[in-house]
């Protein structure tokens, strides 16, 4: 049953007997977050949804269901799973027939001119390196901007495909800029500038391996980084929480990545099992969350604790999709009312705030003007593309884009995708406004020096 039917039943039922949402999760399940945590889209159990079936039929007197024994509990294959395992093809699709990592790059470029770097190195941390294009052209800046400072580069990413992207970005800024040390885990946000797993047991498991290149070329750092690939298959693994439904570490991984011939200058920079910090100059966030994941969710499990890893002068800039644009249009073409961008900068900042409540007394929680945080990208088409006859696969790269950015689950889309009234849809609005854009918002908390 889709997460909607259930949902749908529930409340007609507690409009039928009156009843609270509230009281109907702890009667029936002793959960009384039961419909908020579904709402969340998270996943129950088998043993859960035949309690509450049996629930509801009993309060209206009918024979409940027959207890599904014979059905296996639901797993979710992590490769499927939206949220880290995006579809390959409509990722990439997306990436390259869109402008939003480089302009994402260039919005975090500017926060360059506002941190207060403090020896050993520059600390920067990448929650969620994607396929490394925005870290690799933010690097670029630093290196432009402080090109004899070291470097401390840390990123978090549980796909091990992305893992591989961006390891494949790695020798060109080592060759450009030879002090720095390259970090990547796979643990939680609340875990990961760390290094350190929250859990003993996860603690005890944890994989740490240290990656010293030779030799001077790019060429040659390119070799030795492309024989991790034995290694990430082996240890890079993630599963499904059956609590949650979402992707977790089987074991929590750190990679340590740093040039021989610079290991003396780095060697305070370089970190240890047990002796790491967070400490970060700059923090990027981008695209942390689902878009229609909740704002506590947001706010407590990502932003706050990325928030306690700032250092004194320290800022993350996060950015997230807006909405009221082009792409959202060809969405509710095809789906009337449909809005996934319902949490906004400001509501999130004030949830960060209440959540790190004292702890976050000396930080800066700045949503700014929209003229400062909004900011367009272009889906990227020759003008004879957009303003002449559409051709499809012009047209299916816009709705790609407009499905990716919106995330739409892969079953809708299959639904919808039979006929063919989504291209027809996606043609008519780039007819309209001349081709196609998205906006994305940014906000930035600060801490303030010493």
């Amino acid at each position: 049953m889709k997460h909607d039917q259930l949902l749908g039943q529930i409340s007609d039922y507690c409009r039928q007997a009156g009843m609270a949402e509230t009281t109907f999760g702890r009667r029936a399940v002793n959960d009384g977050k039961l419909v908020h945590r579904l709402r969340e889209g998270k996943r129950i159990t088998i043993d859960t949804l035949e309690r509450i079936e049996a629930f509801i039929a009993a309060g209206l007197g009918e024979t409940p269901p027959p207890r599904r024994r014979a059905d296996p509990p639901e797993r979710r294959d992590p490769r499927s799973n939206f949220r880290f395992f995006e579809n390959r093809q409509k990722y990439l699709l997306f990436v390259h027939t869109c402008s939003e990592k480089r302009v994402i790059a260039q919005r975090v470029a500017l926060e360059l001119s506002n941190i207060h770097p403090r020896p050993p190195a520059i600390r920067l941390f990448d929650a969620g390196c994607g396929d490394g294009t925005v870290l690799a052209r933010v690097l670029r800046s630093m290196h432009s901007r402080f090109p004899h400072m070291p470097f401390y580069v840390a990123g978090k990413e549980l796909s091990v495909e992305d893992v591989r992207l961006t390891l494949d970005k790695i020798p060109d800024r080592l060759f450009e800029h030879p002090a720095t040390v390259f970090v990547l885990t796979n643990m939680y946000y609340a875990e990961a500038p760390w290094l350190t797993p929250a859990s003993p047991t996860a603690a005890a498991g944890m994989i740490w391996h240290e990656l010293v290149l030779r030799g001077g070329s790019s060429g040659e750092f390119e070799t030795q980084i492309a024989e991790l690939g034995p290694f990430l298959e082996e240890n890079w693994r993630a599963s499904v929480s059956q609590r949650s439904g979402m992707p977790i570490y089987e074991r929590p991984v750190v990679i340590v990545i740093y040039r021989e011939d610079h290991r003396f200058l780095l060697d305070s920079v370089i970190p240890r099992v047990g002796r790491t910090e967070a400490n970060f100059d700059l923090v990027i966030a981008s695209q942390p969350y689902r878009a229609k994941s909740g704002v506590k969710f947001r706010a407590k499990r990502i932003i706050a604790p990325l928030a306690r890893a700032l250092r004194p002068g320290g800022r993350l800039i996060g950015i997230h999709s807006h909405g009221q644009d082009p792409g959202l249009e060809i969405i509710q073409a095809v789906w009337p009312g449909e809005n996934p961008f319902a949490v906004s900068r400001h509501e999130l900042l004030r949830a960060v705030k209440y959540e790190l409540g004292a702890v976050g007394r000396d930080l800066n929680f700045n949503a700014y003007a929209d003229s400062r945080s909004i900011f367009r990208y272009d889906m990227e088409a020759l003008p004879n593309e957009v303003t002449g006859s559409i051709g499809t696969s012009t047209a299916f790269a816009a709705w790609n884009a407009a499905v990716y950015v919106a995330q739409i689950e892969d079953d809708r889309l299959t639904e919808m995708t039979q006929s063919g009234h989504y291209l027809d849809a996606t043609r008519d609005v780039l007819r309209r406004h001349s081709g196609l854009w998205f906006y994305d918002e940014s906000y930035v908390i600060s801490r303030r020096r010493d």
